[in-house]
């Protein structure tokens, strides 16, 4: 699949190891710090390797998406997305979602599904954007959250949508 995205052709590909090196090496660009680098595993690529996507023109990786088919529930879920800071707000994100969305639909997956930080505003925003509903108890701000969803005192954001 391919997008344009300011004069630049932008495609949509599975993720290589070449690619999985160039995310890594610049994880920090796109997460503002390397916080985020243990979750970057090479198993999205090795044994979930269809469902971790990049977006790249023809100098390097704009955006990405790593994700898997759940084992537990017709669910395709994200477990990263990322986009380049030069190239947001451009559809890349949504692009990757939707691109991911049709995987999993060929695959017989009804929901999709994706987790934040509690504090994680942006993710919050652009998630909600695409018509997820977050589900869990309220908290004391209002926001539906799952309590220890990643371990004790790790609340979570859980995102789900029909697909």
């Amino acid at each position: 699949m391919s997008l344009s995205s300011k004069n630049t052709e932008l495609r949509i590909q599975r993720c290589s190891e070449s690619d999985f090196r160039e995310i890594l090496s610049r994880v920090e660009e796109f997460w503002g710090s390397g916080r985020n680098r243990t979750f970057h595993h090479p198993i999205f690529i090795h044994e979930f390797g269809d469902t971790a996507l990049v977006v790249r023109d023809d100098t390097k990786i704009r955006g990405y998406l790593f994700g898997f088919i759940s084992q537990t529930e017709p669910a395709a879920y994200v477990h990263l997305v990322a986009i380049d800071p030069g190239a947001r707000r451009q559809g890349i994100a949504r692009k990757l979602y939707d691109h991911f969305i049709e995987l999993g639909r060929r695959r017989g997956c009804t929901q999709l599904k994706a987790i934040t930080t509690v504090s994680n505003k942006d993710s919050i925003a652009f998630h909600t954007s695409l018509g997820m509903k977050m589900v869990g108890q309220p908290n004391a701000e209002g926001l539906p959250i799952a309590k220890d969803y990643s371990g004790p005192g790790e609340d979570r954001i859980v995102f789900y949508k029909q697909i």
